[in-house]
C-alpha cells in the first residue's frame, strides 16, 4: 500500500512539473525529498513569528521539531526554493519532504494539487517578499481557508517571516502601495499609505486576538509607525490592540500555551522582539488624531506599554501571551508621541497589571478604594472611602475586551457579579474625573 500511495504522488509530482510550462495552473513548485503523504501523529501546533532578512537557526530548528517528521510546506508569491534544502537537510532535524509553491497568479489559490498539499502539510511556513501579494491571493479564497484550518482545527505550526509574519495577526497591515514610514504615519494618522488596514477578516492564528505585528523592527525605523498601527486601530476598531515586532534576525516562538519564546543572538547582535499593549487606561484613545495633522498620543507619557524581550540561542525567558507579562529577560518601557514626535522611555511601574498593586488602598485618588475579595469567585466589592458623584468602570481581560462597564454615581460601594467569566486576570479602571485608577485581580476557575 505505501508502495502504492508513493507511485501515486509521483505521477502526481511528474504532472506538477510537467504543467508549470502551462499558464493556467498558476503555481510553481519544488519538491525534495519523500512526495508520498506521511501522516504524523506526533507534529504539534505553534506559531512562529520572523522579523526578515535572515532566518535564526535556533527559531527554525524549534519549528521543525514540531513537524513530528512529517511534511513542510513553503508557501510565497516571488523568488524560488531557496527554503528547501536549508530545511530538508540543513538544521538536522528529519522530515518526510519539504516543498515550496509559489503562486504566479489567483488560480493557484483554487488548485487541487495546491490545496491537498496545504491540507497534508504538518509544517506550513509563509515567506517573505510584499504582503499585498498575499491579501490579493489569498484572501476570501479556499487558501485562506485551508490555511485557518491548519491553524484551528489540525493544529499545526505555521510560521512566517517579513511579509509572512505581517499576516498572522488578527489586525493586520497590508499595504497596497508604498508601505508607510516613520514620519509619515505620526504625521498624519490618516495618511494613505495606512491602507490596507484590517481585522479579523483574514488568518485566525491562535493568540493573535487584537494583535498587529511589524518587522524589520529597529533597523527600518519601525516602533513609531507600529503605535500609529494601534492608534489607528484602536480609532477605527474600537477595542484594546497590542502588538509583536521583531527586529531582523530575531524570531518569536508561541506554543499552544501561549508562551512565547525570543530567539537570536544576543547581546552579540540587537536581536530583540517588542510586546506593546494599549489597554492600561480607561479612556486609551489618542489626544489628538486626525487627518492630516500629526499624532499625539501621550495618556500622561505612556500611551504604550512595551516589553522589550532579548532573543538569545537558546531562547529568552518566556512572555506569556494569556496575561501579557514578562519574563526576567527583557524590560518594560513607555512609549508615546506628541505633535508626531515619538518617544521611548523605561517604565519604572513596569507592565499594566503593576501600575496599581491589586489589594492596596489606593491613597492618590480623589476617593479612597479598595478592591475584595482578590482572587474573585463570584462578586467583586468595590469600597470607596467617601461617596463617589460620579465614575466610569470597566473591567477588561487579557485580550483586551471589555467585559463589563458600568457608570456609577452617587455611591460608595459597587458590587460586579463574575461567577460566568473564565477563570484568568483582569484589570479593573475607575475613572473619576481626571483621576485613572487601575487595579489587577484573578478570577478563580
Amino acid at each position: 500500500m505505501r508502495k502504492q500511495m508513493k507511485l501515486k504522488y509521483t505521477l502526481l509530482v511528474l504532472l506538477s512539473i510537467i504543467a508549470q510550462v502551462l499558464p493556467a495552473q498558476g503555481y510553481t513548485n519544488w519538491v525534495v525529498g519523500d512526495t508520498a503523504d506521511f501522516v504524523s501523529s506526533t507534529y504539534q501546533g505553534g506559531l512562529v513569528l520572523a522579523g526578515g532578512a535572515g532566518d535564526n537557526d535556533d527559531a527554525m530548528q524549534w519549528m521543525l521539531q514540531r513537524a513530528g517528521g512529517g511534511d513542510v510546506l513553503v508557501i510565497r508569491a516571488s523568488n524560488s526554493d531557496g527554503y528547501n534544502d536549508y530545511f530538508f537537510s540543513g538544521l538536522d532535524i528529519p522530515v518526510n519532504s519539504v516543498e515550496t509553491i509559489r503562486f504566479d497568479d489567483a488560480e493557484a489559490a483554487t488548485d487541487p494539487y495546491v490545496l491537498r498539499r496545504l491540507a497534508e502539510a504538518e509544517i506550513l511556513f509563509i515567506a517573505g517578499g510584499d504582503q499585498f501579494d498575499y491579501y490579493q491571493l489569498w484572501k476570501d479564497s479556499p487558501v485562506e481557508t485551508t490555511i485557518n484550518a491548519l491553524l484551528n482545527t489540525k493544529g499545526i505550526t505555521v510560521g512566517g517571516t517579513s511579509a509572512g509574519m505581517a499576516i498572522l495577526g488578527h489586525l493586520y497591515y497590508t499595504p497596497s502601495g508604498s508601505a508607510l514610514d516613520t514620519e509619515e504615519a505620526l504625521g498624519d494618522p490618516f495618511h494613505p499609505d495606512f491602507d490596507i488596514l484590517g481585522k479579523d477578516d483574514f488568518l485566525q492564528a491562535p493568540f493573535m486576538e487584537n494583535i498587529i505585528t511589524d518587522t524589520h523592527y529597529d533597523q527600518r525605523d519601525r516602533p513609531g509607525r507600529h503605535l500609529a498601527f494601534l492608534a489607528r486601530a484602536l480609532n477605527d476598531f474600537g477595542t484594546p490592540t497590542f502588538g509583536i515586532a521583531c527586529n531582523e534576525y530575531t524570531a518569536v516562538c508561541i506554543d499552544t500555551e501561549g508562551q512565547a519564546v525570543v530567539y537570536g543572538e544576543s547581546p552579540e547582535y540587537p536581536d530583540y522582539a517588542y510586546f506593546l499593549q494599549t489597554n492600561c487606561q480607561a479612556i486609551p484613545q489618542a489626544e489628538v488624531m486626525s487627518e492630516g495633522s500629526p499624532l499625539t498620543w501621550d495618556r500622561s507619557q505612556s500611551a504604550i506599554k512595551a516589553f522589550r524581550l532579548p532573543g538569545t540561542t537558546s531562547g529568552s525567558t518566556p512572555f506569556d501571551l494569556t496575561t501579557w507579562t514578562g519574563g526576567a529577560d527583557g524590560e518594560w518601557e513607555n512609549w508615546y508621541v506628541t505633535e508626531g514626535n515619538f518617544f521611548q522611555e523605561a517604565a519604572p511601574d513596569g507592565d499594566c497589571a503593576s501600575v496599581i498593586t491589586s489589594t492596596s488602598e489606593l491613597n492618590t485618588a480623589p476617593h479612597k478604594v479598595n478592591l475584595s475579595p482578590n482572587p474573585v469567585a463570584n462578586y467583586l466589592e468595590i469600597k470607596w472611602t467617601n461617596t463617589v458623584q460620579q465614575a466610569q468602570l470597566q473591567v477588561i481581560n487579557t485580550l483586551g475586551q471589555v467585559v463589563y462597564s458600568s457608570q456609577v454615581g452617587s455611591v460608595n460601594q459597587h458590587r460586579i457579579s463574575t461567577p460566568d467569566w473564565p477563570a484568568g486576570s483582569y484589570r479593573l479602571l475607575i475613572q473619576q474625573a481626571e483621576q485613572l485608577t487601575t487595579i489587577a485581580f484573578v478570577k478563580q476557575p
